[in-house]
């Protein structure tokens, strides 16, 4: 499993990178990642074919456990997926933008 912090995420995030929470869709609307795509763990499987192929996919949980296993999921299915570590609570900690509602 591959992870990277949330300054990298960020670098990332400013050139249009494509970001997956995989939180549930209360937790997505308290506050996410701008622009990030809302795919709940426990459809990742069946949704895989959402996920764009171009590029590197940061994967964003609260705090970093789900989107372990969602960078798997996702690299299992051949695409360059990494986890990010801290989650979206690392990314508010940090004073990078929330979206909420």
């Amino acid at each position: 499993m591959r992870e990277v912090d949330v300054h990298t995420l960020n670098t990332a995030w400013t050139d249009n990178a494509t970001v997956i929470d995989v939180r549930e869709d209360f937790e997505y609307a308290r506050g996410r990642v701008p622009g990030a795509t809302l795919i709940p763990l426990g459809e990742l499987a069946d949704r895989v074919h959402e996920v764009p192929r171009a590029g590197r996919v940061f994967v964003i949980c609260a705090s970093g456990n789900r989107s372990q296993m969602g960078s798997m999921i996702l690299a299992q299915a051949g695409h360059d997926a990494v986890s990010v570590a801290g989650g979206t609570a690392a990314w508010a900690r940090s004073g990078y933008p929330l979206e909420r509602g």
